[in-house]
């Protein structure tokens, strides 16, 4: 049975509004969270990021639901090991209720410390071998690895869950999918896109879970629910590889003044229709995922959350 969620974002909300969105979402019915994991926003205009894994254990304390960081980066800005130990201590404080979401990163977030920005193929190599470290580490024991990207010297984590962190693997094109098939335990994305999730499946993924995550504007008044949409989310509709590879929050601003209202429209649900709102969801549903997590961009947290118990929600169980 599907299972729709709410997204959290750490680009957009201070963290005591993300814990506050937390509480609404468990109290409208919502059954999981995703939460994003960045150093820097998007642009300006969104204008928050709080460190991720102080959130989660704030979260930890106030709800009772699943998490999933959508997704955590574990290449560059944070090394393999220290990921390895975050989650750990937020699938303690979760008692278990944490899936770690993992991808390979975009360089807003990951040239802050002056490193190199891989091509996306050295990227995917970082990845794998990530993923390697963190579930050795996961395991309890003492290792040390003598990798191609990655050394870890007698490196034991000690609080840990009483089963190892599921590792869900974001990825947008055939070279990562296959990849997220091969060694995830999930797979996340933010596109419905049915060919990509068959993929998934055939590829090696089988009945593993795909988590999907996409945004709305709620709001009674259309035009204003675009506005908000437009102006904050923009960026999410430049094309090719711009959001892995411009450096800064500025640049995706200069950017985004290329995309029209019209394209945000067609990608982002605006209004207060809850019809158009619960076919954004099945649209994903339909494509194969078997949880979508939602995000509401404008400003009226409460209208969202009332409208959605109320209205889009039932049409979705």
């Amino acid at each position: 049975m599907s299972k729709i969620g709410y997204f959290l974002s750490c680009e957009q909300y201070r963290p005591a509004e993300l814990i506050d969105q937390a509480k609404r979402a468990e109290d409208a019915g919502f059954e999981a969270l995703w939460i994003s994991d960045h150093f820097h926003p998007w642009n300006d205009e969104q204008g928050e990021s709080a460190f991720v894994w102080g959130v989660i254990g704030a979260l930890s304390q106030v709800t009772s639901l699943p998490v999933t960081t959508a997704v955590t980066c574990p290449l560059i800005r944070m090394h393999p090991a220290i990921v390895a130990q975050a989650a750990a201590t937020a699938a303690v404080q979760l008692d278990g209720r944490f899936i770690l979401g993992v991808g390979t990163g975009e360089a807003l977030n990951e040239h802050v410390l002056g490193d190199h920005w891989p091509s996306p193929g050295v990227r995917l190599e970082m990845l794998e071998e990530a993923i390697e470290v963190i579930r050795r580490l996961h395991t309890g024991k003492k290792i040390s690895h003598r990798g191609e990207h990655y050394d870890v010297e007698e490196a034991r984590i000690y609080t840990l869950p009483e089963q190892p962190v599921p590792i869900y693997v974001s990825a947008f094109g055939p070279m990562a999918v296959e990849l997220a098939a091969k060694v995830g335990d999930g797979y996340c994305t933010t596109m419905p896109d049915a060919e990509l999730i068959k993929k998934f499946r055939d590829g090696g993924g089988g009945d593993k879970p795909v988590q999907a995550g996409t945004k709305v504007s709620w709001d009674r008044d259309a035009d204003t629910a675009l506005e908000a949409a437009h102006r904050i989310w923009a960026n999410e509709q430049l094309p090719g590889r711009l959001a892995q590879t411009l450096p800064t929050p500025m640049d995706f601003a200069d950017a985004s003044q290329l995309v029209p209202p019209e394209k945000v429209a067609e990608a982002i649900t605006c209004g207060g229709d809850p019809d158009a709102h619960a076919a954004q969801v099945r649209q994903y549903l339909e494509a194969g995922a078997d949880e979508v997590y939602v995000q509401q961009v404008g400003p009226d947290i409460e209208g969202f959350f009332a409208a959605w118990q109320r209205d889009v929600l039932p049409q979705l169980r």
